[in-house]
This record gives C-alpha cells, structure tokens and sequence, in this order.
C-alpha cells in the first residue's frame, strides 16, 4: 500500500484491513509497532493519518526491484547465463552466534544453496552484497568468495542436475501454481470490485506472489 511518494493513507490501510479480517485495534497496534522500529513516521491521528516511510524502509526496497528485473528478464529471454557459480564460505566463531545466523539468513535470502557447512553457491553474481552484509554483521575478515565453472556436488557435474540437488525445485514450482490460481482469481474478481476491494484483491495477490518468490533462486532457464 506504499504510494509512490511513499507514504500510506491511514483510511485505506483501516478500510482494507477491515476487508482482510483485522479490527481497528490491530490496525493501531501494527502502525504503533512500525513507528517504535523507525520503519515509518506518523503524522495525525486516526483514518485522517499518514504514514512516511522512513530513508532505511526505502533504501529496503530498492534490492526487491532488481530481483523483479531479473526475473521479468527471464521471463522474457532477456538473461543469459555464462556458466559461472559463485560461492561463499564462512566460519563465525559459536560466540558471535547472532551474527553467524543473520550471515546464513542474507545468503539463502539471495537465492544461495547450501553445500555443505558455512559454503553456499548461487547462480548469480551477489559478492558485492554479501560482502556489505558481512561487514554489517562485523564479520567481514570471516567470508571468503570464489567463482567456478567447474562445480561437482554429491557427483553431480551438469547444471540441471546441480540445480534439482541443490534447490527444491518441486516445492518452488507448486508455489507459482498457487500463485497462478490466485491470480486467476484476482483477475475474475477484478471487473466488479469496488476501491477497496480492488486494493484488498492487489494485497492478497502481493502476499501469494511474494510466498512464491520469496524462496525462489531464480535459476537461469
């Protein structure tokens, strides 16, 4: 529901959220929670408030575009690929354990597979965001990064088998599958909704792609 100047009307927010099942008092809770962790500012009260997004909220964002980029590319034949796999290993001490888990998070969040304890590998190039990652988590002397065109996994050599070992590519598919029967039914509902329906309609298919993607390594075709 962020707009374009980013911010969100507190009416549609109360008006939509009414629609997905929620009361007032959650809608309340939920801004009250995002103003605490500095994700937005509030100005005025009640259904005549606006909500800004903050410099960091914005700056979250800007990563999702890419990977939209990408994956219209793909879909599109746009995106070739050269063959080239990119891994990183790291190895954080047990006592440093907050930063270890978040540094795991980052690269499977990026689309990474695990091979084998603290090394991971992906399709794309993401060293320059992994490398900001680990130096946020104060871990940057721990990371190492490599590529290869020559990559063997459980005697596994071909790319299409590497890919089927390394990702669940069943899970991932039958997630568009979902995807595909919400949108379906998004777009038959569509030519009847009123405006808050057409937003409630736009934020149930958000969620459903986003379950879909979220996971998704988008492996070159």
């Amino acid at each position: 529901m962020i707009r374009e100047d980013a911010t969100i009307d507190a009416g549609e927010l109360y008006d939509v959220a009414a629609a997905l099942g929620m009361t007032d008092q959650q809608v309340r809770l939920c801004i009250k929670r995002v103003v605490a962790e500095g994700l937005f500012t509030h100005e005025g009260r009640g259904r005549k408030a606006v909500l800004h997004a903050t410099e960091d909220t914005r700056a979250a964002l800007a990563p999702e575009l890419d990977y939209l980029r990408l994956m219209y590319a793909q879909d599109r034949r746009q995106a070739s690929w050269d063959g080239t796999w990119h891994l990183a290993a790291f190895a954080v001490p047990e006592t440093d354990r907050t930063a270890r888990d978040a540094m795991r998070n980052t690269l499977v969040e990026l689309g990474g597979a695990p091979i084998q304890g603290g090394l991971y590998v992906s399709a794309h190039p993401w060293e320059e965001r992994i490398r900001a990652a680990a130096s946020d988590f104060g871990i940057a002397g721990n990371l190492t990064t490599l590529r290869t065109g020559d990559l063997a996994v459980g005697g596994f050599t071909e790319a299409r088998e590497l890919a089927a070992h390394l990702w669940p590519l069943d899970r991932l598919a039958a997630g568009h599958e979902r995807l595909l029967g919400i949108a379906e039914h998004v777009r038959s509902a569509l030519p009847t909704a009123d405006a808050t329906e057409r937003i409630t309609l736009a934020i149930t298919l958000v969620a459903e792609f986003d379950r879909a993607h979220d996971p998704d390594p988008l492996l070159p075709p």
